[in-house]
């Protein structure tokens, strides 16, 4: 049966700020960052009320903030911290140690365009910078995700088979600075599915253990075997957590979710809010007859390969919409991975992709109808590029 929820009205941010508050963290460093800024504020009034009983650390920056995380979360408290953008690349030295170091610290980014130019809009440019750090990575799309995966992120990083800081992103201003219509949890539910943090590995002076160490050329390649086996095999415990998590709340998460694919012969792919613009194309070209459906990447790591396969299995043309561009590259980061996932496969659909919405740039559904149209053009005389930039101005 469903856990009992009481539905309110609330900014997207200040929810997960209350996500985190149930999750009951003990500690918190954060540097404030557009479109981020809210969470970290909320939570900041939050201690200083005595509502969270938790220590918030004030820093001079982002690179500063993961580094106060890192030394919390070894000393054994229940860590999170949020950022954004340039906020992100400022933390890239440090979150590769958080991960190596099995840190199971929970993070928010609120997904931004990186500079330059200078943009304060959403796209998925920060993280796709960041998607080798060896973190869990999780998209949401809406706020009612943002707040479930904010507590889950801590069931799931903190699981003793995973141990591993995880990621939720969620897209800047699309969300975080939206007010919806959600179901929040109490205390008490949260506490049954959530307990109390116990690490497994923490720094005791009784109890001595090594955290941080160097590595010769001789153990370097072993260490980062075991990070990468670490990694993918935290999926099996993903995905027990999210079962467990639909029982509770009647809401059910996948590493890999469709939308009206059903005999589908042509499948957009996306990740995040924009998925929810994506439906309403898909249901106006189902009413005008096309057998066009939707896939949409939840899990971005570990990447889903075999869910992917599944859910992909049968199109003819898969249209993947990447939200970043990959200079100078063949493909965006997104289009790369489907394309990798696929080519093992002896039979597989046409894969075509476009790059939409950078900076903020307005993505409504007609934008997904054109791409369509574009795509199948592209498809029936052979791609004429390796990807293409939607909408860009000559």
């Amino acid at each position: 049966m469903a856990a009992k929820a009481h539905r309110v009205g609330m900014e997207v941010s200040i929810a997960v700020s209350h996500a985190v508050q149930l999750a009951r963290a003990e500690a918190i460093a954060a540097y404030p960052i557009t479109p981020q800024t809210h969470i970290v504020e909320h939570l900041s009034s939050m201690v200083a009320n005595g509502d969270l009983d938790a220590e918030f650390v004030n820093v001079e920056s982002e690179h500063s903030a993961m580094s106060a995380c890192i030394g919390m979360s070894a000393a054994g408290a229940r860590t999170y911290t949020a950022t954004s953008s340039q906020g992100l690349a400022l933390m890239n030295e440090i979150i590769f140690i958080t991960s190596a170091m099995r840190l199971p610290i929970v993070m928010t980014v609120a997904n931004r365009a990186l500079s330059g130019p200078l943009s304060i809009w959403n796209d998925h440019s920060d993280i796709m910078a960041a998607r080798d750090i060896g973190w869990i990575q999780i998209f949401v799309e809406n706020g009612q995700e943002a707040f479930d995966h904010s507590v889950m992120a801590f069931r799931i990083a903190e699981d003793h088979r995973v141990i591993l800081p995880t990621i939720v992103n969620m897209d800047g201003f699309i969300l975080t600075h939206v007010v919806e219509a959600l179901e929040m949890l109490d205390q008490e539910t949260v506490d049954k599915f959530l307990p109390e943090y116990h690490p497994r590995f923490f720094l005791d002076p009784k109890r001595p253990v090594t955290m941080g160490a160097f590595a010769m050329p001789e153990l370097f390649t072993e260490c980062k075997m075991a990070h990468q086996m670490a990694l993918t095999n935290s999926y099996g415990p993903i995905l027990e957590i999210w079962k467990e998590w639909g029982k509770l709340t009647g809401r059910h998460y996948k590493p890999v979710e469709t939308y009206r694919t059903e005999g589908a012969k042509v499948l957009l792919l996306l990740m995040g809010s924009l998925n929810e613009v994506a439906e309403v194309a898909v249901d106006e070209m189902r009413d005008n007859g096309e057998a066009v459906g939707l896939v949409k990447i939840r899990l971005w790591r570990p990447f889903p390969f075999q869910d992917l396969r599944e859910a992909l299995a049968g199109a003819d043309l898969v249209i993947v919409c990447d939200r970043a561009l990959s200079l100078g590259g063949a493909a965006g980061p997104v289009l790369a991975e489907v394309r990798s996932a696929l080519y093992p496969l002896p039979v597989k659909p046409a894969v075509i992709g476009y790059t939409i919405g950078l900076g903020g740039r307005d993505v409504q559904p007609e934008a997904f109808k054109e791409v369509v149209r574009l795509a199948q053009t592209e498809a029936a005389t052979g791609p004429s590029a390796e990807f293409f930039l939607f909408g860009v101005r000559s």
